[in-house]
């Protein structure tokens, strides 16, 4: 086993060494040395435990590092003078017995207090207005006499997107509005980063798993929303049942040659679907993807709430919500609550921050919340946790794109994971979404949270 681990410690060191910073030394007896300047490493390590290894390379290179639970192993190795070659693989490392899906705890190196909710980031020259039913004055003429532009409409629901030339021209109309007597309410609007780029995965990967659903067309079919990134639908397995990609935040022309959030959410609730549906030949779903973020790095909780009324409105009863922020919104709350009460299963990521933080739209009671774990109800260092999750789901998934195989992770990969097991439940056992969620805790690899 030591000549086995010490060939596997090398490895780690070849794959983490370029991306390191200035050397670090533990003490000259026992000691791991990373010179980025020389493109070189050096060990001398007696009976060092795994844990600290790991925290050694996390440190030196702020790199994630997950690794098996419960995986102890104490090294013994040395070399001088390791000539590292430049490459440009992944930024994460994944420390396993046997299947990378068990790597799921995060190796810390400072254990820093989280807050309890992170602040919102609110749009400073933005405001979310709702007007009264039968208001004199249109949102149109509103917006033009306060110096604002409408840039998103919810015509169903009275509200507007307006944005300002400033912060101090929205905080101006903001006064204005509120004792306005045909406006209803005034709010934020705030920011949801986009998920970060994936990853590859520099490893042999089990292929997709291949099925085939009822022919598209039936008018009866099950329909799942994804909110999300871009999705890219050439050449997937589910692209012959995507109905239709709507893009509320303008053209995206995502990178052909990297695959998108979007798309590894999908593929990860397809093969969820494929592995929970009794028989797939004569399941009717069909696809819905409602890309929020075009080419940006954030989009807004107004443009969510919107996804979500899109969603409804095209016969959607899953809407899969894999991203997530903090901030609350009136609005969006409204949202949420008129979807649950049309019968529609809402799914959210819990978030990665590794605290109790209620991530929105996840800890909204309309919502299944799900974070990342195991069967047996432990929760993964990374995932959010706390009384308002109410599933804990695989939070791994390997996906293939253009013949290159990616580990995806987090939150947003459980929250996939079961909306695809409740939309393959809703089929077997002829339930509604909704009804059909309570059995997702029965399946392989789910579980509920430990209260």
């Amino acid at each position: 086993m030591k000549n086995v681990f010490q060939g596997w410690l090398r490895l780690i060191c070849l794959v983490a060494i370029f991306q390191c910073g200035p050397a670090l030394r533990v003490r000259a007896a026992d000691s791991l040395v990373w010179r980025e300047d020389q493109n070189q490493v050096e060990a001398d390590i007696e009976s060092w435990p795994l844990s600290k290894v790991l925290e050694s390379i996390s440190a030196a290179t702020d790199w994630q590092i997950y690794v098996e639970p419960d995986t102890e192993y104490t090294v013994t190795t040395r070399f001088h003078n390791l000539l590292l070659p430049q490459t440009n693989g992944p930024a994460r490392l994944f420390i396993y017995r046997e299947s990378v899906y068990n790597a799921t705890q995060l190796i810390q190196v400072a254990k820093r207090p989280k807050p309890e909710t992170p602040d919102g980031k609110p749009i400073p020259n933005e405001l979310i207005v709702r007007l009264k039913p039968g208001a004199k004055e249109s949102i149109d003429a509103l917006a033009k006499r306060l110096g604002a532009k409408v840039v998103g409409r919810l015509d169903g629901f009275n509200a507007y997107r307006l944005q300002f030339d400033d912060a101090a021209a929205a905080q101006a109309a903001r006064s204005e509005l509120e004792n306005n007597t045909d406006v209803e309410s005034v709010e934020n609007n705030f920011s949801v980063a986009a998920p970060g780029q994936l990853q590859p995965l520099a490893m042999s990967s089990p292929s997709s798993p291949s099925f085939k659903l009822a022919p598209p067309g039936s008018s009866d079919k099950l329909i799942v929303a994804l909110v999300d990134t871009p999705v890219q639908s050439t050449r997937a397995p589910w692209a012959d049942y995507l109905v239709e990609a709507v893009s509320l935040a303008g053209e995206a022309n995502p990178d052909p040659n990297q695959v998108t959030h979007g798309t590894a959410m999908m593929d990860t609730l397809w093969d969820a679907l494929g592995k929970a549906l009794d028989d797939p030949a004569s399941a009717s779903l069909g696809f819905l993807s409602l890309d929020v973020y075009g080419n940006k790095s954030t989009t807004t909780m107004f443009d969510v709430a919107r996804a979500i009324v899109e969603a409804v409105n095209k016969g959607a009863r899953i809407v899969n919500l894999s991203l997530g922020g903090y901030g609350d919104s009136p609005l969006l709350d409204n949202v949420l609550a008129q979807a649950r009460a049309q019968g529609v299963l809402l799914v959210a990521a819990a978030g990665n921050d590794g605290g109790t933080a209620l991530t929105i739209p996840a800890s909204k009671p309309e919502v299944l919340a799900v974070t990342s774990g195991k069967p047996d109800g432990t929760i993964a260092s990374y995932a959010n946790h706390g009384d308002f999750v109410d599933l804990i789901a695989p939070g791994a998934s390997v996906i293939l794109y253009n013949h290159q195989a990616y580990l995806v992770t987090g939150t947003s990969t459980a929250a996939a994971n079961a909306s695809g097991a409740a939309a393959a439940l809703s089929i077997n056992n002829h339930q509604s979404p909704i009804e059909a969620s309570a059995q997702i805790p029965k399946l392989r690899g789910f579980a509920p949270p430990k209260r």
